[in-house]
């Protein structure tokens, strides 16, 4: 076993003990172990949400995706400056009506706007079918991260079991407040492994910064336009579709984050700050053109960054880079998994007693954690498809969240269900039929339909809006006798 492994694996236990280090409900409560009584500091929710905002993807994805289509690679930097626009003023008002309605989750918020316990249902059920696929990216990514930076096929796997295990371990002994402290340790770790990435690989190149870009612009221009694969029509229809989902919150594992905050008043300073962090996407990206000079065309995009890594770093700081990457799996891995949990234990399964709920809720945290990992060693390639809806599925709840996120909700909850229905329908049949949509993005197309199924049922299904007693102006959660600490 190499230093690399060596250091590799001693992170990832170090993470998931970090994350027990939490102090552990006391109550027994659902409400406390997903939302931790809603008393997180303005820096506990900037932890929570910009840890969950940069997963493998971010390291992976984004430096390959570089690396086989250049500047259509800055359409994440686009979309998530303009879904931290949206949620300034989303994220407060989302937070004050889970405050005063005692939202835990995505449902809950549809089931109570639309008067309609069915919808609710439909959501859980929709959130919890779509993130499972997403969870076993974060899980198969982990062990493509360790096999590219061991070189160990066999390290991968152990690496995925071992993590998936210890993650599922401190979200069940620590819930969100475990979350947020391996959050604070993977930014950490984010930082010194973006920094040494920076200064490494250029230097491993002749000529720096400079001959890289000079060297692209000269030899290989096309990346620098979006055009090929990733045209202009890809590049735009991406960036709006996922800065739609994630404009509009429709991820149902980012709820928590909003939910768990101190005040609207933390989240709109957050929302203020957090488009600078995704300065820090433009790492990968740099990382993506250099391996453009230095390896073969035909080399694996997934593989680009930890191979650049390799290239120009010695071992251990490679296994540092190895474990910040783990980091930004385990800690997405982990709001996912309770994600689907509360979805499934306070949405669909009627249990009675809080303790019973919790001991379901913990049951579900095993089973989906379990699941995930079995298809990401077995069956890598058996949810692909499905995986291609996570986003584009998800983002169809965003025209009934626009509605009922108004202050009197004018809409039924009919004519949300069908259109929700609609869009996942006609998202599905695109992608499972291979319907030829050329460059677009399926999940934008099938908005379409949605939204003029909910039109249409809309007229015919009026509704009395029913206002809520929500005062606007208070910013701050009600004191209690004895509050929960503030943060982790």
């Amino acid at each position: 076993m190499n230093s690399t492994m060596v250091i590799t694996v001693l992170g990832i236990v170090a993470l998931a003990a970090i994350g027990v280090g939490a102090r552990r409900p006391a109550k027994g409560e659902l409400g406390e172990w997903t939302v931790g009584n809603r008393r997180f500091s303005a820096m506990t929710s900037w932890f929570l949400q910009a840890g969950e905002s940069f997963t493998t993807f971010s390291f992976l994805g984004l430096a390959g995706l570089a690396f086989g289509g250049g500047v259509a690679a800055t359409y994440a930097l686009g979309y998530l400056a303009i879904s931290l626009v949206t949620m300034y003023f989303i994220g407060p008002r989302t937070w004050r009506l889970g405050r005063d309605r005692g939202y835990l989750t995505q449902a809950d918020f549809f089931a109570d706007r639309f008067a309609s316990p069915l919808l609710g249902k439909v959501v859980a059920v929709v959130g919890a079918v779509f993130l499972l696929p997403y969870l076993q990216l974060q899980i198969t990514g982990l062990g493509l991260i360790v096999q590219l930076a061991t070189g160990s096929k066999a390290g991968g796997h152990l690496s995925m079991v071992l993590a998936t295990v210890l993650t599922a371990g401190f979200v069940l002994w620590s819930g969100i407040r475990g979350i947020a402290r391996v959050a604070y340790a993977k930014d950490v770790l984010m930082v010194v492994a973006l920094v040494a990435l920076l200064i490494a690989v250029p230097m491993s190149v002749t000529g720096g910064f400079a001959h890289i870009f000079d060297t692209v612009r000269d030899s290989h221009a096309s990346l620098l336009t979006v055009g090929g694969d990733y045209d202009k029509t890809w590049y735009t229809t991406a960036l709006l579709i996922s800065a739609i989902g994630s404009g509009l919150n429709t991820m149902p594992h980012l709820w928590p984050p909003v939910l768990s905050a101190r005040s609207a008043r933390a989240l709109r300073q957050n929302y203020i700050w957090l488009p600078l962090y995704q300065v820090a996407l433009a790492v990968p990206v740099i990382v993506g053109f250099a391996a453009v000079l230095e390896l073969s065309p035909d080399s694996a995009g997934n593989g680009v960054l930890l191979t650049m890594a390799g290239h120009s770093m010695p071992g251990w700081l490679v296994g540092v880079v190895a474990v910040a990457a783990a980091a930004a799996a385990m800690v997405p891995s982990a709001a996912i998994v309770m994600g689907i949990s509360t979805l499934v234990s306070h949405n669909l399964v009627p249990v009675r007693g809080e303790r019973n709920r919790l001991r379901v809720n913990h049951a579900c945290v095993v089973l989906a954690s379990g699941l995930a990992l079995i298809l990401a060693l077995g069956r890598p390639g058996l949810l692909a498809n499905l995986l291609l809806l996570t986003y584009g599925g998800l983002s169809q709840l965003a025209p009934a969240t626009v509605m009922a996120l108004r202050r009197r909700n004018p809409q039924a909850a009919m004519p949300a269900l069908l259109g929700i229905t609609t869009g996942i329908g006609v998202l599905s049949w695109l992608t499972f039929a291979h319907v030829d949509v050329g460059s677009w993005d399926a999940g934008l197309i099938a908005l379409a339909p949605n939204l003029a199924v909910t039109l249409a049922a809309h007229l015919l299904w009026p509704r009395r809006p029913v206002a809520e007693s929500i005062p606007e102006h208070a910013d701050r959660a009600p004191r209690k006798p004895r509050p929960a600490a503030a943060g982790v």
